[in-house]
């Protein structure tokens, strides 16, 4: 006996059978929730760094590097990117998906703490972090000018017209206006 056989001899519950599988299989497709881009929060930390008026050569070796030395040795790293510009440096961390973002946090506060003497002296504040969420990076940024409108006519037309309107396309999570101070009264 094979098991073919009584499928072959019943062709019209075979039938049945194969459509009601059919029809289970694409109602479980079209209401199995799926996402285009789910949400995986990375624990990522970023740290900065800033010392006023210096080049980046020195934002580079006498701030972050000595930063990274340090930042380096906490346990579950799986990436460090540096990023010197004048007068600033950003070190962002990004740890593997079961770290704890909190406990991350007092690592990277302890390694700040025990980079500090490796610092320069002029450094007048200690170097900052905060934690950040990759998915929230923007997508898009816009910038707006005008030969006609001033600064505060710019400002109000981007807070009234276009940031309403593109906070209400499909899709769009969130949307900032920066870069220029609220009009005055």
């Amino acid at each position: 006996m094979s098991i073919s056989g009584p499928f072959i001899r019943r062709p019209v519950a075979t039938t049945l059978l194969t459509i009601g599988v059919a029809l289970a299989g694409a109602l479980a497709f079209f209401r199995l929730p799926v996402a285009p881009l789910p949400q995986v929060d990375f624990p990522t930390i970023s740290v900065f760094a800033q010392m006023p008026g210096a080049n980046p050569e020195v934002m580079a070796s006498s701030v972050a590097t000595p930063l990274e030395r340090h930042l380096g040795q906490i346990a579950d790293v799986s990436e460090m990117t540096s990023s010197s510009s004048t007068g600033s440096a950003r070190i962002t961390l990004q740890f593997g998906l079961n770290r704890d973002i909190d406990g991350a946090a007092r690592d990277v506060q302890a390694a700040i703490n025990a980079a500090r003497a490796d610092l320069p002296a002029n450094l007048r504040s200690n170097p900052t972090y905060r934690k950040v969420n990759p998915a929230d990076a923007p997508i898009m940024i816009l910038t707006l000018t005008s030969t006609t409108l001033s600064q505060g006519q710019i400002y109000d037309a981007a807070t009234t017209v276009l940031e309403q309107q593109l906070s209400q396309v499909d899709g769009i999570g969130q949307v900032t206006i920066g870069g220029s101070s609220l009009p005055a009264v």
